[in-house]
């Protein structure tokens, strides 16, 4: 059946034929979701997707039969999935249809006695299958067509999912849902700062949906910030650490969902202030993301995506309630360390060498959890000295390059010098908190070559500078690294092979000639613009050199080569040239002296 016989069917306005006509073609587009040049021309040719999405719209303004109205949405999903193809449905009255249909419309005005808003039911006893063909096709709408989110934010749309959302311990809502409710929060949040201005203060949305994530993952509370699963016995007199049961599918797409909401509307939490309700708030999350780190899904890639959106998620809470991750009691076999639990510091560490080690995609994947712990070690102690230990143990390795090897150390070393800015910075970000943010330590783990960077962009390339607030504890050098340190080479970081002197066999002379060479050839290319000539300053920090720093090493030099060294400096390089065209006529004549041509 062709369009042109399917709107001859509807504009008839009789529900069987239109039913009918709806369900074979639902039927034949199930599985369309590309559209190619061809079906393209033939929307233009007399614009029939419009005229059946209008002819849809309307129907569903009248009292139909439950499975009249499902094939009339079933329908609507189908043509929404072509974001040329929405316009029927992005005007205020199509979306109220919609949002009616899918249950979360609200009425301006219409408050309980609780001061709620009340949602406008389509029915008193909602069919679900409505429901969720009526979220999808919004959420297909929303994601295609930007005025149709504009049209979202004016209906208030994101209030009715809000209001369902409280709902959460109801089980008159099935997986699906809920599950497009969280994605089509998701959606609006992801295009409005105004919505998820909205979520965050006037509808209190890390409550809401940290409630929500609780519900979904059968939490229970056996202390203020220690969470476990429902239902999951404990073996107290086990030796092994008791592993929970993994999360099913459908529980573990909702749990994303929230998360990636939750990520939209803290984005800049870490950067302001918070007040002590707020902070309680977010420590409540990040217990429950703790849990989350600790939790596993069916099957392995749903497992990773999960930690990735919780890990993300974490690192949007501010620093200072970060200490939830070391809140819980230490358990039989935890990994315990001074006395505190550092279950979720491991499991962090453990994931970020994981990503490192797959070399893929770094900066998505490992930045998260590597800033993390860099921001939680430099507030804790007890997590500073855990990955201390973990990451730099006392040296021993001497006679190899600190970014040659296979251990952590290594690996991060080698980072150092990545071509990803943000990656190397982080890196070395990292590496730096745990050594204190002492400079000699720094260079010790690193060797000065790796190290530069991070110093020179610090101002501290001459070391010193302020160390940070860090408690005192003893940096015990090894046997090995006490035994080598006077012949450890501190831009490399490891004991170098002697190598045979350049110099051996040079007379004063001809050492001073060499010197003058490399001056010349460095005042040569400055000039020339090819390279620019750089310095340590005062402060530290990297500086050009000019023509007065070129001066001040010409005064360091045996006073024999000072007149050389002026004419050099003072004559242009087309002057040299000059110079040089003269003096080579004048040995081709055999006249003049050594001595024409000089400056005085």
């Amino acid at each position: 059946m062709d369009l042109n016989a399917i709107i001859e069917n509807m504009e008839t306005g009789d529900q069987d034929a239109a039913l009918m006509a709806l369900q074979t073609y639902n039927k034949k587009m199930t599985q369309c979701f590309t559209f190619t040049t061809d079906e393209e021309e033939q929307r233009e040719d007399g614009k029939l997707q419009e005229r059946l999405g209008e002819l849809v719209l309307g129907f569903l303004e009248r009292d139909l039969q439950p499975s009249c109205q499902l094939a009339c949405l079933e329908t609507i999903r189908i043509l929404s999935r072509d974001k040329n193809n929405v316009a029927p449905f992005i005007t205020h009255t199509a979306m109220q249809t919609l949002s009616r249909h899918a249950g979360i419309a609200i009425s301006h005005g219409n408050v309980d006695c609780e001061g709620s808003v009340v949602l406008v039911p389509f029915a008193e006893n909602p069919d679900l299958e409505i429901i969720v063909e009526a979220l999808k096709s919004i959420c297909n709408i929303c994601l295609h067509n930007k005025v149709a989110v504009q049209v979202g934010q004016d209906l208030q749309l994101i209030v009715g999912i809000a209001e369902r959302l409280k709902q959460c311990g109801e089980d008159q809502w099935n997986h699906y849902v809920r599950f497009f409710d969280l994605r089509l929060m998701f959606l609006l949040t992801a295009q409005r700062v105004a919505m998820r201005t909205q979520l965050l203060r006037e509808l209190r949305g890390v409550s809401l949906l940290s409630n929500h994530l609780d519900a979904t993952l059968g939490l229970c509370w056996p202390d203020t910030f220690e969470v476990g699963r429902a239902g999951v016995e404990v073996d107290p007199d086990s030796e092994e650490p008791s592993e929970l049961p993994p999360l099913s599918r459908e529980k573990i797409e909702r749990a994303m969902e929230i998360l990636k909401i939750l990520f939209n509307i803290t984005y800049d939490a870490n950067r302001r202030e918070v007040d002590e309700e707020e902070a309680a708030a977010f420590r409540h999350l990040g217990a429950i993301l703790r849990h989350c780190l600790m939790s596993s899904a069916d099957a392995q890639d749903d497992t990773e995506e999960f930690h990735s959106h919780s890990l993300n998620l974490l690192g949007n809470l501010p620093l200072s309630c970060l200490d939830v991750l070391l809140m819980p009691k230490v358990q039989q076999g935890s990994i315990e360390y001074m006395g505190v639990n550092m279950d979720a510091v491991d499991m962090l560490l453990e994931y970020m060498e994981k990503r490192l080690d797959r070399g893929k995609k770094l900066k998505e994947t490992m930045l998260p959890s590597l800033n993390l712990l860099t921001e939680s070690a430099r507030i804790h102690r007890e997590t500073r000295k855990f990955l201390r230990m973990k990451v730099l143990p006392p040296l021993r390795d001497v006679k190899n390059l600190p970014e040659v090897g296979n251990a952590l150390r290594n690996k991060l070393v080698r980072l150092m010098t990545n071509i990803d800015t943000d990656v190397k910075n982080c890196a070395a970000e990292f590496l730096f908190v745990l050594c204190k943010e002492s400079v000699s330590r720094f260079i010790k783990y690193t060797g000065y070559g790796n190290a530069a960077g991070l110093l020179a962009a610090r101002g501290l390339l001459r070391g010193g500078g302020n160390p940070g607030v860090y408690s005192e504890d003893e940096d015990s050098d090894t046997e090995e690294y006490r035994e080598a340190k006077s012949q450890i080479n501190p831009v490399t970081g490891r004991v170098e092979d002697e190598q045979p002197n350049p110099m051996e066999g040079m007379t004063e002379e001809q050492k001073e000639l060499e010197a003058m060479k490399l001056v010349n050839m460095f005042d040569k290319l400055s000039r020339s613009n090819i390279i620019q000539p750089m310095m340590l300053g005062i402060d530290g920090s990297m500086t050009q050199m000019n023509s007065g720093d070129l001066r001040r090493m010409r005064d360091q030099i045996p006073q024999g080569q000072q007149l050389h060294l002026q004419t050099q400096l003072r004559l242009e390089p087309q002057q040299q040239e000059h110079k040089k065209e003269q003096q080579d006529q004048q040995q081709q004549q055999g006249s003049g002296s050594e001595d024409e041509g000089e400056v005085e």
